[in-house]
């Protein structure tokens, strides 16, 4: 009788515990599907809220005359609706930041991937993540005040504002990200690979470039298409250095508007809820959000096609 009630008493915690596991397992499934869900949810109401009013906009202007309009006048009393110079004094803000981001980047991930020691890596690290807590704010007054009239030093005919001094303000607050995203493709590479490299005489300099570089570059290359994507949606650096000018130009040196600087300009309130000149700015975020999923796109399909599988 005795031997019958110990065994009852310790089945019975177990079941229990069991029922508690099962209770807290729903719970866990619950809120990370609630998690789940409201990221679709917002990513939808996002994309519903640009469409519906870009379509109320594009009832009064041409979208082809949008898409291919050299002047963007949308404040004055002559309108031009072309989303042109924005386009192309964002993406030239973004390519210089490129120029910046990827090989510095590439650059701070093989040395901390393959070369730093364990305490330097642990200290230069935490510096990265600083850089990338600094305000864009910060980053935009830098670029005006400082980097500007270096820059001037050099350059003579350097205006004021201008598209170079932004696009490198950029790749350094960018840079951090791509370093980071990098890193952490190249520390998943198996080390049997390093291992094998170092047993055939490679040095570790030959590893680094010829080895982990190429067996991370999904990661890597992935990386470079997100920082890109950060890069076009900068919004303070470009709003506060490069000007609020609608200027169709491919020079650096020139001062141009970007999407999301036009998009601030506008939303400061000057303009009346619900008209033309209002709905622009759901136009050109629009324009933006595409921009962005494209190269997020491209980004998915080169991480998917180049990714190298370890067993």
């Amino acid at each position: 009788m005795s031997d019958a009630f110990a065994s009852h008493a310790c089945v019975q915690p177990t079941k229990q515990f069991l029922r508690r596991r099962a209770v807290a397992g729903w719970v866990a499934r619950g809120i990370l599907f609630l998690a789940a869900f409201a990221s679709v949810a917002i990513t939808f109401a996002i994309v519903y809220l640009l469409v519906r009013e870009s379509l109320t906009f594009f009832e009064h202007v041409s979208i082809v005359e949008f898409l291919t309009g050299t002047q963007w006048t949308p404040l004055f009393f002559d309108a031009q609706y072309g989303i042109l110079p924005l386009v192309s004094g964002t993406l030239v803000i973004a390519g210089i930041a490129l120029l910046v981001a990827v090989p510095g980047g590439t650059i701070v991930a093989l040395y901390l991937s393959e070369f730093a020691p364990h305490r330097l890596r642990e200290v230069i690290k935490p510096f990265l993540e600083i850089l990338e807590g600094v305000p864009t704010v910060v980053y935009g007054y830098f670029a005006l005040l400082f980097v500007t009239p270096v820059l001037q030093t050099f350059i003579p005919n350097l205006w004021g504002f201008n598209m170079l001094a932004p696009g490198l303000v950029v790749g350094i607050m960018i840079l951090p990200y791509v370093a980071s995203v990098s890193e952490d493709a190249m520390r998943a590479v198996p080390k049997d690979l390093r291992e094998g490299a170092y047993a055939m005489g490679a040095t570790r300099l030959q590893v680094a470039v010829r080895v982990i570089l190429p067996a991370a570059f999904s990661g890597v290359a992935a990386a470079f298409i997100l920082g890109m994507s950060r890069a076009v949606g900068e919004t303070m650096v470009v709003a506060i250095a490069a000007g609020l000018q609608p200027n169709l130009t491919l020079n650096p040196l020139e001062p141009a508007a970007t999407i999301t600087a036009y998009i601030v300009q506008v939303s400061l309130g000057d303009l009346p809820h619900g008209s033309i000149g209002y709905q622009t700015i759901f136009a050109a975020g629009l324009t933006l959000f595409l921009i962005t999923l494209i190269f997020n796109l491209v980004g998915f399909h080169l991480r998917r096609r180049l990714r190298e599988v370890y067993e």
